[in-house]
């Protein structure tokens, strides 16, 4: 079971820039891990924003943040990051670290280790 800490959420005006981090630990060996960033809005279902592949690297984006978020990866600090660009409204919510060592997807129902949330907000 891996622990992540989720941090660097808060409240931007809409077109700002946000960078959420999560950091990792507790990892198995001999393992592939995927960790995705989801998000959670009053009202709505849970989405998978982006996903990466720490061994591969390989990357995962809902439609709506396409070209404006990045996911990455530090493996020497087993963070990864979320560069949010070009902020809308509608990208407001608590957003979640999870990870899984099962199928490649953005899925959040195949993700079994959660973090406790950083809430996003954008509003001018």
């Amino acid at each position: 079971q891996l622990q992540l800490v989720e941090s660097g959420g808060g409240l931007v005006q809409p077109g700002g820039s946000l960078r959420l981090s999560c950091a990792a630990s507790g990892f198995e060996p001999d393992q592939v891990y995927i960790i995705g960033w989801f998000r959670q809005a009053p009202g709505k279902e849970r989405e998978g924003v982006s996903c990466i592949s720490l061994t591969y690297g390989s990357a995962l984006y809902v439609e709506s943040v396409e070209g404006r978020f990045t996911i990455s990866r530090d493996n020497a600090d087993n963070t990864v990051y979320l560069q949010m660009n070009n902020l809308k409204p509608e990208d407001t919510g608590l957003y979640y670290c999870a990870a899984t060592t099962g199928t490649y997807s953005c899925r959040w129902g195949v993700f079994d280790d959660w973090g406790q949330g950083t809430q996003v907000t954008v509003s001018s």
